[in-house]
């Protein structure tokens, strides 16, 4: 995946639109990933041996890939290329610039 955990990105499409946020968690196998205070769910919960107060809490869920841009920090919003040095280290480089993220 082009956008790895701790990135900052920007909700282009669904409820959360305009948002933005840090990426807490990275699930490449699903192509989703969970931004900080973004598409938040309400889930109640039952009191357990683990948890001893039940109650409604506010949990981050998932969100697709394709519905965030990676945020960079002179252009905002951008599309994430990839330059290989002559080192043949593998950079990410904003699409708008040519900096490096």
């Amino acid at each position: 995946m082009k956008i790895h955990k701790g990135d900052k990105v920007k909700v282009m499409a669904g409820k959360d639109r305009g948002r933005d946020g840090t990426v807490s968690k990275v699930i490449p196998a699903e192509n989703r990933l969970i931004v900080e205070r973004v598409n938040v769910a309400k889930k109640h919960l039952r009191p357990t041996s683990k948890v001893t107060q039940g109650g409604i809490i506010e949990k981050d869920m998932p969100i697709s890939a394709s519905n965030v841009q990676i945020i960079c920090s002179t252009d905002g919003p951008t599309r994430v290329g990839y330059r290989i040095g002559t080192d043949g280290v593998k950079t990410r480089i904003c699409k708008k610039c040519g900096g490096e993220l």
